[in-house]
């Protein structure tokens, strides 16, 4: 899905749809971690739900200021990328992962336009998250075999036996 956050013209409304994208996207990683085999993606992806949830507390006084409410649900996004996590899910790990790189494709696009545009008093806010979206999409990437190798040194394709469902060497 690709995101129209950042094109807004009004900026509360835009620091508010960014507050959305990334409840949404706190609440994909949730789902995503319940669904991983892998302690360690569990783990790392538990950190970048934290990351999301800091974003949308840290951009919340700065909505309130500017006489706005915060919303306080990702709305149709946040079924959206649910949902692609759920269906994922069906298929493992690395269809897990892949979702959520599209889920980050659109938040490091949304961080990037709207650090174009931001309120003056959101800038360092926005900058900071951008900077957290790129390492989540890298660090996605390089679990994907888009990098060189996984995270547990093992190449693409290559299962660990202490996973679920192990059957041997491919």
């Amino acid at each position: 899905m690709a995101t129209s956050v950042g094109k807004e013209d009004d900026k509360l409304e835009m620091l508010q749809d960014l507050i959305k994208l990334d409840l949404a996207a706190a609440e994909a990683y949730d789902a995503a971690i319940e669904r991983l085999d892998d302690a360690s993606y569990r783990q790392q992806l538990g950190e970048f739900m934290r990351d999301h949830q800091r974003h949308v507390a840290e951009l919340s006084p700065i909505v309130r200021q500017m006489g706005g409410e915060v919303p306080d649900s990702g709305g149709a996004k946040e079924l959206l990328t649910e949902g692609k996590v759920a269906m994922s899910s069906l298929m493992g790990d690395d269809a897990i992962l892949k979702a959520m790189k599209t889920n980050e494709d659109d938040t490091n696009t949304a961080y990037e336009r709207v650090a174009e545009k931001c309120p003056v008093e959101a800038r360092d806010i926005v900058t900071r998250g951008l900077a957290d979206e790129r390492r989540h999409r890298e660090w996605i990437m390089a679990q994907l075999g888009e990098g060189t190798v996984r995270s547990e040194g093992r190449p693409r394709g290559v299962q660990d036996e202490s996973r679920p469902g192990y059957q041997g060497p491919r």
